[in-house]
């Protein structure tokens, strides 16, 4: 195919600066989000077991429920019953709950001893898992304009930018998009090389990258989306509010949780239940949110579907299951969802989608190299541009990682300090990510580079250490990993303290045995002596 030249560098202009201006946010963004594919995974691994209470059989949930609600006050006014083995059976909100995002939130469980009687234990919520997902979300960026964070709708902006990126790159491309698509040319130097590479992963894992920019987009503007439809339909509600109810109602009245059940059944019979959270019970507006899962279809939620109901009447107030009665306006909704959250496979789908996010993370790191070396200059020091760019994407991208895995680090040790857990992870991001952008424009993007790899492997490697330290740490004895599935994560920190090392020793070997007039190069150091003998 052929396209005139003037055209391809203008669309070859909009790329580089659409992708320049967006790419440290989305790198952000992209790596956070593949480590969200296992949130649950990371807030279970991170959640000490002896937490949670030993599970009851369905049985006796009506007697827990009964003590609880007439011992506990807090559990009267809403409580959440959990159904799988590793979830204490029942829990409720001695201090926060409710809709939000807290860290500091206080979390009873209850179960049932041998003779019957109601064993309760005071924890405080782990949020590793949400605050991955609020990296993913916001890419750290703190603040509130009206209800929405300031962070998300800046990338669904990035989004958009990245959008016209995505479709400007295909346009460049063509023309040589056959004859070079998977040609890696490693012997015709380290850009060509990363050129190719960065070709590849974008050409590949483009329908991927175009759904993301798209979800991404509808969901930060969403209420702007709503706002232009509301122009259309006038006076008439866009949503059927919800009815006001004069009647109050008592947790004497609850039905039993196998009426529940059985009704829920009926309604989503291909899913399964995985828990029930009941809240205002005695008032005039109770609900009933039940959360259910199959993992053989495309569900809104990122993990699970939910009914939310009265549960005096069982009066549908809102439902993410899909009903024949909805038309195709649910299924065209649930999708959007389904094909951002990668839901819609189980655990086959989630891995893809975790090595893609993973790529696109790659995506915006390479074209931010990319432009660096198209823009260094045949002399030992380069544009101050050219520097600051090169230090910025350094500190931010290997900071973001090293924060991240310095928190997850942090995690088995901190609860032996008995201290605020999830306060501790803001912190320690906060201050391993400005570390390392400090460091990297105070040494200069070639050696932050080496170190910051080096540390992000350390740390790494250090969290499989940490786990195997825990077995003979008083305290946290019985942190012990149960199965395959819960040494999962130690064996991927393993991987990639492998990886990490391996790019520190390739980067450092490129600064001392690769192109002199570059960025990445260091100058070796001339001892005062030699410049003595050569004045």
């Amino acid at each position: 195919m052929k396209i005139r030249s003037d055209v391809l560098r203008t669309y070859q202009s909009i790329h580089t600066w659409t992708g320049i201006t967006t790419g440290l946010l989305l790198f952000i963004a992209f790596f956070a989000g593949a480590l969200t594919m296992f949130k649950p995974q990371i807030e279970q691994w991170a959640t000490p077991p002896h937490t949670q209470l030993r599970p009851i059989a369905l049985q006796d949930y009506d007697q827990l429920i009964s003590k609880a609600v007439n011992q506990y006050d807090k559990a009267a006014d809403g409580f959440k019953v959990n159904f799988t083995a590793d979830l204490s059976p029942l829990t409720w909100f001695e201090k926060g709950g409710g809709r939000g995002f807290r860290l500091d939130d206080s979390l009873r469980h209850a179960t049932l001893d041998d003779d019957g009687n109601i064993t309760t234990q005071l924890s405080t919520t782990n949020e590793l898992g949400e605050l991955i997902d609020q990296l993913h979300r916001t890419a750290a960026i703190p603040g509130k304009l009206g209800h929405e964070d300031i962070g998300v709708l800046i990338l669904g902006l990035a989004a958009l930018l990245y959008f016209i990126a995505l479709v400007s790159g295909v346009i460049v491309l063509l023309p040589t998009l056959v004859k070079s698509l998977f040609a890696l040319r490693q012997h015709k130097g380290a850009n060509r090389f990363w050129l190719d590479s960065h070709n590849l992963v974008g050409v590949v894992s483009l329908p991927f990258h175009l759904i993301i920019a798209w979800t991404v987009v509808v969901f930060a503007f969403h209420d702007p989306f709503y706002g232009g439809l509301q122009q259309v339909y006038g006076e008439q509600a866009m949503f059927e509010p919800r009815a006001k109810s004069d009647i109050e109602y008592s947790v004497t009245q609850l039905p039993s949780i196998n009426e529940h059940i059985e009704w829920v059944n009926q309604l989503a019979s291909d899913y399964q239940i995985k828990s029930m959270e009941y809240d205002k019970l005695s008032s005039t507006t109770p609900s009933l949110a039940v959360e259910v899962v199959a993992n053989d279809r495309v569900m809104r939620g990122g993990y699970s579907d939910y009914i939310y109901l009265n549960p005096y009447t069982y009066k549908i107030e809102f439902s993410t299951v899909h009903q024949a009665k909805d038309g195709p306006y649910g299924d065209i909704v649930n999708s959007f969802f389904a094909l951002h959250f990668g839901n819609y496979g189980g655990g086959f789908t989630r891995w893809i989608y975790f090595s893609l996010g993973l790529l696109g993370a790659f995506l915006f790191y390479s074209g931010n190299l990319l432009w660096l070396e198209k823009r260094r200059q045949k002399q030992p020091q380069q544009k101050r541009s050219v520097r600051f760019m090169a230090s910025l994407t350094i500190g931010i991208c290997l900071g973001s990682m090293l924060g991240v895995s310095s928190a997850m680090l942090a995690t088995k040790w901190l609860y032996l300090f008995n201290e605020q857990i999830n306060q501790h992870y803001l912190s320690c991001y906060y201050l391993v990510f400005f570390a390392a952008l400090i460091y990297s424009f105070t040494r200069g993007a070639a050696v932050a580079a080496i170190h910051l790899l080096k540390l992000l492997a350390l740390s790494c490697l250090l969290i499989p250490i940490s786990s195997l330290l825990t077995l003979w740490v008083p305290g946290l004895t019985s942190w012990a990993p149960a199965d395959f599935s819960a040494g999962l994560i130690e064996l991927m920190a393993l991987l990639f303290a492998g990886l990490f090392y391996l790019a520190a020793t390739k980067a450092q070997r490129r600064s001392a045995q690769g192109e002199p007039n570059s960025i990445w190069a260091i100058e070796p150091k001339t001892s005062s002596k030699l410049v003595i003998n050569e004045v």
